[in-house]
């Protein structure tokens, strides 16, 4: 069974880092061009950072300069190191395919940013 597992997340000060982790079960992700992608309350998903299988990354506009998406593909893993946090930023935060696939959703991670 296919499975992308979210972690990292947590309470923040603005300002503040931190580094959210997505480890995907099966080696084909490692060929597939990956996302983050965050839901505020209220909001509507939405894509935050992407990264193809050769290390090319975009960003939206909103969290460029701040967000950086990596990848480890012998680990199956894809990273989002997250600073200069805002409040704005609370989410629950998601990886999937980019396009996403409906299959693939996990539960995702929670980062608030609070003072």
């Amino acid at each position: 069974q296919v499975q992308l597992v979210e972690s990292g997340g947590g309470l923040v000060q603005p300002g503040g880092s931190l580094r959210l982790s997505c480890a995907a079960s099966v080696s084909i992700f490692s060929i597939r061009t990956m996302g983050w992608y965050r839901q505020a309350p209220g909001k509507q998903r939405e894509l935050v950072a992407g990264i193809t299988s050769g290390g090319g990354t975009s960003y939206a506009d909103s969290v460029k300069g701040r967000f950086t998406i990596s990848r480890d593909n012998a680990k199956n893993t894809v990273y989002l190191q997250m600073n200069s946090l805002k409040p704005e930023d609370t989410a629950v935060y998601y990886c999937n395919l980019d396009p996403p696939f409906v299959n693939y959703w996990g539960k995702g991670t929670l980062v608030t940013v609070s003072s």
